[in-house]
């Protein structure tokens, strides 16, 4: 207990963000082009004044003025926006290819290590907001609340705590709740609530009644939280939409080529009902895209990014288990997989649902500081996305699906100052976001690479 403590203090010391807002100081980015999350022209030579936690104003070099005594970030030719939003996290894992090993071996170290490293790994990826989906509850919960009370760096977490499923899989009850009945899902969604989650995760729930689908939204709407469903199985799609699911994850149906028709229409019928506001949809393509690049151009796997925050002991164990990613079980069936992934995802798209960047970050292979970028890249690079769109849905569209448009989500006045920035035009060349340059979270900078003009002499 002695040495966990001291590893705790560690990444604690480690973890202290740059500078500490005060809500008395004004903080100027100056010079970058704004892309500011709403979809229009971007902004050229911005200016960006930001008081304490908060963006005060927005304009031009000329135009806004720059206050006496401000602190000056120059962002002359970067390309500045919103921090991103990653709406499909875990952070009780890192990587590593055997589930089975890690969820008996590392449940003591959740809270106090794992989990913060995962935080902080997203975070300095220019991950600013993060919704993570399948969790022990009291571990989350106690990390969340760290993060968001800004004890230790990570994007601000919105969580689930655990799946909601007919019945857990075998040593995994800590974060899998089984339901038996209408009234024991409801029970289940409570306690949840009660706990202060902030959405519901339903999974398996083909394998439910219907009844015990509708009692865990409508017990969750009752109580204000949105529903996250899987969408592995056409019948997983059409009972969520039956119940009134918010939001479903993953394109899945394994190696079929396409959706269903029945499906499609019915999606095609939810989205025209404008009264009940978007469908949204996080597709988590990357995983399953890049995997046979990877096994066959494992550089990436020797990323020294993906070991931050966590002990020796812990990353060499996870190197080894994915030291033959081509023989690892999980992604057997993702040869045959990939080819599908494009059209599910133009069918989506085409029935009217809205696409959410997010990624199974912390699955085998896809580690927390590269997953985000990774996913825009793809969107934008094998799917065609138009960058704009691919960047808003990782800005503007996450936060109006978590109800928070009102604070984050946009480069605007009043909103927090959740921004990053990386030298270059992102909406030509997408992937730079693979590594930002500046990182600012409520107003405090947690990662900031200074223009050295003399280091191009």
């Amino acid at each position: 207990m002695k040495n966990l403590f001291r590893l705790f203090l560690v990444v604690v010391f480690f973890h202290s963000p740059m500078n500490v807002s005060a809500q008395s100081r004004v903080v100027a980015l100056v010079g970058g082009t704004l892309i500011d999350g709403y979809g229009g022209a971007p902004l050229q030579n911005s200016v960006i004044l930001i008081e304490g936690e908060r963006i005060r104003a927005v304009g031009q070099v000329g135009a806004l003025e720059v206050p006496e005594g401000a602190e000056v970030i120059s962002t002359e030719g970067m390309s500045v926006l919103p921090g991103l939003w990653d709406m499909h996290v875990h952070l009780m894992i890192n990587g590593h290819a055997d589930y089975a090993h890690w969820d008996r071996t590392y449940p003591p170290l959740f809270r106090d290590v794992i989990m913060p490293s995962s935080a902080r790994q997203l975070l300095m990826a220019g991950v600013t907001s993060a919704r993570d989906l399948g969790a022990p509850l009291e571990d989350i919960l106690a990390v969340r609340d760290a993060v968001n009370a800004g004890r230790i760096p990570g994007p601000t977490l919105y969580v689930s705590g655990p799946f909601i499923q007919h019945e857990p899989y075998p040593g995994t009850e800590a974060f899998r709740w089984g339901v038996e009945g209408e009234a024991d899902a409801r029970a289940k969604v409570g306690r949840l609530a009660e706990a202060g989650v902030d959405v519901i995760k339903l999974i398996d729930q083909d394998q439910m009644t219907m009844g015990e689908v509708r009692a865990v939204v409508d017990e969750a709407h009752r109580r204000g939280l949105t529903v996250v469903a899987h969408a592995h199985r056409p019948e997983e799609i059409r009972r969520g939409l039956a119940a009134g699911v918010d939001c479903f994850e993953h394109t899945g149906l394994a190696t079929a080529p396409a959706y269903p028709d029945d499906v499609l229409a019915a999606l095609r019928d939810r989205t025209a009902k404008m009264n009940l506001g978007p469908l949204f949809w996080t597709p988590t393509v990357s995983p399953l895209q890049n995997y046979e690049y990877l096994r066959d151009h494992p550089e990436a796997l020797d990323d020294p990014s993906w070991h931050e925050g966590l002990p020796d002991s812990i990353v060499a164990d996870i190197a080894a288990s994915v030291a033959h990613p081509g023989e690892l079980p999980y992604y057997q069936l993702t040869p045959l997989r990939r080819p599908t992934l494009k059209r599910k995802f133009e069918q989506l798209r085409e029935a009217g649902v809205t696409l959410l960047i997010g990624t199974d970050s912390g699955v085998p292979l896809n580690f927390h500081s590269r997953s985000t970028w990774q996913e825009l890249d793809l969107w934008v690079r094998v799917f065609g996305i138009p960058p704009m769109e691919a960047i808003r849905a990782a800005t503007y569209w996450p936060s109006v699906m978590m109800g928070v448009s009102e604070e984050v989500g946009t480069v605007s006045p009043g909103k927090y100052a959740d921004i990053i920035a990386v030298r270059g035009d992102a909406l030509r060349y997408v992937n730079l976001l693979q590594d930002v340059d500046l990182v600012m979270k409520h107003g405090t900078v947690y990662k900031h690479r200074p223009v050295r003009p003399e280091a191009s002499r």
